[in-house]
């Protein structure tokens, strides 16, 4: 990201001679200090001024949002007096402050337009995340154990690599910080509790426990942690290669399952990918090569996990166990993590090379994704206690044709926008209250004061 000069004023300053008694013209600004991301898929994260240098500090400083627009129009009133001078005229005095004091407003900030590419690639995974869950029950049967293994491979890995990619300007704003709290903490809690009543309600013991997540309730916390752990992982200069250390560390100890750390840990990696991709990644992935390498890349997972199924134990795939828990030595374990972590990238990449670009019929419910992860928990969860997804006939290509069907057909429903409005005061409630207000002033300000002392030098 360009960087900026301190304030967020472009560098350089107008020039302080004069000539014929007039103010000279104002020199060119500087260039920015930044430069463009770094295109080496491994090289350290880019300087970033904007983020906060203090990791603790309670309200980061925002200097991307308060940035005014460049100063340059309201400098060119002197250089057009200078220019009008030749007849032996000086530049005017009385209207010339006026004209710089309204061009030197900051211009609004034009908001992005949403990018439909990952809304499509959200909801298909979305979908490949219900499926997973719904075949459980059928594992037992060869068809269904190859799609779960070849759909677990892959499908949370690349989930938590865009959840990063969209947490690369998660604390830019206090909006997003608030967030933590809004659709991860709050949430959280509820449904935990939610989960406790259902589960007692099917005839199972009570049981409440907050800091031990409920099933899918994992996710929600992992990507709190994570998204608390970005400014770390943006002061590494080799944040990748960290990431996978501590990965590959972590299967050496039995990690619990409290609040996440298993599998916080298991799945750091694609998080801190998707920290450093940047949109020149991910453009490579339109290339037509590319596109037909990814079918041959899903092809080949697809006859890999059929071969393999009936032979290889599921528990490396949670990205949780450690290796003494899976019956492997360290370096047998070191080596299954690391085959996982190749796979999970090359099919990855092989889905992000095929996922449609342009805005599809499924594309707004992709911004919904985080209804349907939440609440298809509570419908598998009744179907797996009442049967209906042990049939005998489920048990073979059938049953996973007419699970992966229903799946899909409900992560559509779950995805509405009806849906939302029913659940939202659950799913992100309006917490306006619990927030501070007029937490940034003092970057508004300080653009405006620099403008004033750059005009009142011209007008010297």
């Amino acid at each position: 990201m360009p960087g900026s000069a301190p304030g967020g004023l472009p560098g350089g300053a107008p020039a302080a001679g004069f000539e014929g008694g007039r103010p000279a013209a104002p020199a060119a600004p500087a260039a920015s200090p930044g430069g463009q991301a770094d295109a080496d898929f491994w090289a350290p994260f880019p300087d970033e001024r904007k983020a906060d240098a203090d990791f603790w500090a309670p309200f980061p400083d925002e200097r991307k949002a308060a940035a005014p627009a460049a100063p340059a129009p309201a400098q060119a009133a002197p250089a057009a007096g200078q220019a009008g001078g030749t007849g032996g005229t000086a530049a005017p005095e009385g209207p010339a402050p006026a004209r710089t004091a309204t061009a030197a407003t900051p211009a609004a900030p034009k908001k992005k337009r949403r990018d439909p590419y990952l809304d499509n690639a959200k909801f298909l995974l979305i979908w490949l995340v219900i499926l997973g869950h719904s075949l459980v029950p059928t594992l037992a049967a060869h068809s269904a154990k190859s799609a779960y293994l070849y759909i677990y491979v892959f499908h949370m890995p690349l989930f938590v690599m865009i959840s990063g990619y969209l947490s690369r300007t998660f604390w830019n704003s206090n909006a997003k910080t608030n967030k933590l709290v809004d659709t991860f903490l709050v949430p959280y809690v509820i449904v935990e509790c939610l989960f406790a009543v259902l589960r007692y309600a099917l005839g199972e013991k009570w049981s409440l426990t907050i800091i031990d997540p409920a099933w899918l309730n994992w996710y929600l916390v992992a990507l709190l942690l994570w998204r608390l752990s970005t400014p770390v992982w943006k002061r590494m200069r080799y944040p990748v290669t960290l990431s996978i250390i501590v990965y590959l560390l972590a299967g050496l100890a039995d990690l619990p399952g409290d609040l996440s750390i298993d599998r916080f840990f298991g799945l750091m990696p694609f998080f801190v990918i998707g920290l450093v991709l940047r949109e020149e990644h991910l453009e490579m992935l339109n290339r037509t090569w590319v596109k037909i390498a990814g079918v041959f890349v899903l092809a080949g997972g697809a006859v890999a996990a059929i071969l393999i199924a009936p032979y290889v134990k599921l528990a490396p795939i949670y990205y949780k166990h450690s290796y003494e828990h899976m019956h492997m030595s360290w370096w047998m374990g070191m080596g299954v993590r690391v085959g996982l972590l190749i796979a999970a990238l090359l099919m990855s990449a092989a889905i992000m090379a095929l996922v449609p670009r342009r805005t599809t019929w499924f594309s707004d419910l992709g911004t919904r994704t985080l209804y349907a992860y939440i609440l298809h928990g509570v419908v598998v969860l009744i179907a797996k206690k009442m049967g209906w997804l042990s049939f005998p006939w489920l048990f073979g290509p059938l049953g996973v044709a007419a699970i992966a069907t229903s799946s899909f057909a409900l992560a559509i429903i779950l995805c509405l926008p009806e849906t939302r409005k029913l659940f939202s005061w659950m799913l992100e409630p309006k917490l306006r209250w619990l927030y501070r207000v007029g937490t940034r002033p003092a970057p508004d300000r300080q653009p405006a004061a620099a403008a004033a002392g750059e005009q009142q030098q011209v007008r010297q």
